[in-house]
């Protein structure tokens, strides 16, 4: 095997997926970062599995935070770059060393992911699908209906499910901001990527299984505590991105017009409602402080957070 990678993956009570999933890794070495799973999947991993790196943690870190542990561990031992890879996600055997030998003759890409199918391989994965629409490449589409698809199409996100990074984006740009803790922190990987002008690709007659159409959406109404997690994940999301000018009076903004918005609903009689406003706005006094700091970092080059 020509090419030293990596397979990184994140586990949480992950035994629905687990067999099928490591059993497509290899010959490559896999370190698992396990986030105190309660079900049997780290007893299965060392039972089956013992020759991978197993990483058990004490409390669930989230999905950048795990993966920066798995991507510190993989840059110790000199490897050429890591795929980072979803328990609930499958890979084909060429995967790998086809994103590998393109990025080899390409090395403007900072980023390059396989096509992302469902669970059963026969179509896309619903979401993947949007990211390479006709606003976001305007060759997909057209090139799958009337001529093939073939080589890399460029895109400005695709969702860290099955991503090769080489070394020299570790390097440059570094591993996951510890601001997102799941949900947010592959977007401004992204963000970051484009800031310091690499390229993300999508490789073309390159696989991986996605198995997640278990994950069913529902209308109910969101809890207090999804409300402000969706909130912090929106807002970091924005105003974090450094691919896009902000000033810092912009980055202000949100916090003004947040409470304002509390003063409105107070002076209306809503109390319960500005309460939860006024909560808002104390969590994005927070947020806006870690956001100005994020910014500052990740507009340096450097193994940031690894």
């Amino acid at each position: 095997m020509k090419e030293k990678i990596y397979i990184i993956i994140v586990t949480y009570n992950g035994m629905r997926w687990l067999e099928e999933c490591l059993s497509t890794t290899k010959p490559y070495p896999v370190v698992v970062i396990d986030n105190n799973s309660t079900d049997d999947t780290v007893h299965f991993i060392e039972q089956h599995y013992p020759e991978l790196i197993l990483l058990k943690q004490h409390e669930n870190l989230g999905f950048g935070k795990s993966n920066n542990i798995g991507i510190k561990y993989a840059l110790e031992q000199d490897c050429h770059g890591v795929f980072l890879l979803n328990q609930d996600a499958y890979l084909e055997p060429d995967t790998i060393s086809n994103l590998y030998d393109f990025y080899v003759a390409n090395q403007e890409y900072g980023l390059l992911s396989p096509i992302h199918l469902d669970g059963s391989g026969k179509r896309l994965d619903r979401n993947f699908s949007h990211y390479l629409e006709y606003d976001h490449n305007h060759n997909f589409y057209s090139d799958a209906l009337l001529r093939d698809v073939e080589g890399c199409y460029d895109v400005p996100f695709v969702n860290a499910a099955a991503w090769f990074l080489p070394r020299k984006s570790l390097e440059d740009i570094g591993g996951f901001d510890p601001i997102f803790h799941h949900y947010g922190e592959d977007d401004n990987y992204c963000q970051r990527l484009i800031y310091h002008k690499r390229k993300i690709g999508v490789l073309a007659k390159t696989w991986v299984r996605h198995d997640r159409e278990y994950k069913i959406k529902n209308n109910l109404s969101l809890t207090p505590t999804d409300y402000f997690k969706k909130s912090e994940h929106i807002f970091k999301k924005v105003w974090a991105d450094i691919s896009k000018e902000t000033s810092e009076k912009e980055v202000h903004y949100p916090l003004q017009r947040q409470f304002l918005k509390t003063i409105l609903f107070f002076l209306r009689g809503k109390f319960s409602v500005a309460k939860k406003q006024l909560k808002l706005y104390k969590f994005q006094k927070k947020w806006l402080k870690e956001v100005l700091i994020s910014k500052s970092i990740n507009r340096k080059n450097g193994a940031h957070y690894i």
